[in-house]
């Protein structure tokens, strides 16, 4: 925030990718957040748009568990004060973390205090915790360790990663401390599903987003239009390539929303991952394919009746 003489008011801050914005990410927010409040300064969450792997590997294509504005979105929920987004560029992969901190931390974000990780590196030297301590003192940055949560599982968003590509979207979902999600705009199909019974609304989504094991899932469904806004709409979600059908290795997304009858080209819909139902699987009739998905709505049904 900018202050009555527009100078940037002084800031506890902290640096991170935070890819998914984890329960680990949460808790160090969190303690961002506290630090400020004791001092009476602003709270700030440092974070990228892009990936850095993006610039220090070549032909890198991220998989991201959250996508820029996702990101900002669930890092602005935390109650810091500013989520600044800065691009990393070759320039910011050159700067060591002395000349980070000197012009990024303290000349742009008037940084006076600095919250590391436990695992948290920073600048092209990858200065340990007590270097940047040392380079802090010299340049009045207090650098602080944050706690690391204390947790069963281990959380990271490697581990959330591996989840998902196993389908397990409940340990995910532990994890994150939120259902992960999947938005795109509704585009058109291939019609098959209308055929079957179960008409689909098919998913244009960012490549860059990590797609959960192919495979049937229950969802929570949301819709961008106010004026057709819904809640605690449920379907079941199809990732994959539709072997059954025959429509070669292009992968698919599409979701059969219960009870709902109506026009969604062109909309956005988000879709909270709740349950993975069953592994995708090749059947030898559209008449097995039929009945299959009949028996995914009785185990989508049972499972929201359960839950309630």
């Amino acid at each position: 925030m900018v202050g009555k003489d527009n100078t940037i008011r002084p800031c506890v801050a902290t640096i991170g990718t935070f890819d998914g914005v984890h329960r680990g990410h949460q808790f160090v927010v969190q303690q961002v957040v506290q630090q400020a409040r004791e001092r009476g300064l602003d709270a700030v969450v440092l974070t990228f748009p892009n990936h850095p792997l993006q610039v220090l590997r070549e032909n890198f294509h991220p998989q991201m568990l959250t996508l820029s504005d996702e990101k900002e979105r669930l890092l602005q929920q935390t109650g810091v004060d500013r989520v600044v987004l800065m691009d990393f560029t070759k320039e910011v992969a050159n700067m060591t973390a002395c000349d980070f901190m000197q012009t990024i931390l303290k000349e742009q974000l008037n940084a006076q205090v600095l919250l590391m990780g436990y695992d948290n590196h920073f600048g092209q030297d990858h200065k340990s915790f007590d270097d940047c301590q040392r380079d802090g003192q010299k340049l009045g940055i207090e650098v602080l360790g944050c706690e690391e949560l204390a947790s069963e599982q281990k959380i990271s968003s490697t581990a959330i990663r591996q989840a998902l590509l196993h389908g397990d979207v409940e340990t995910a979902n532990t994890l994150l401390g939120y259902h992960y999600s999947l938005q795109g705009e509704v585009v058109q199909g291939f019609q098959n599903g209308r055929k079957l019974g179960y008409p689909t609304a098919n998913l244009q989504v960012n490549s860059s987003k990590l797609m959960p094991e192919n495979g049937a899932y229950l969802v929570k469904c949301r819709m961008s239009n106010v004026k057709c806004q819904m809640s605690n709409v449920f379907g079941m979600l199809n990732v994959g390539t539709r072997p059954t059908l025959h429509n070669g290795q292009q992968r698919s997304i599409e979701v059969h929303i219960f009870d709902f009858d109506g026009d969604l080209y062109g909309q956005t819909l988000t879709l909270e991952l709740l349950h993975h139902l069953r592994k995708e699987q090749e059947f030898d009739t559209l008449e097995a394919l039929q009945q299959q998905l009949v028996a995914d709505e009785a185990q989508c049904r049972l499972f929201l009746n359960s839950s309630i």
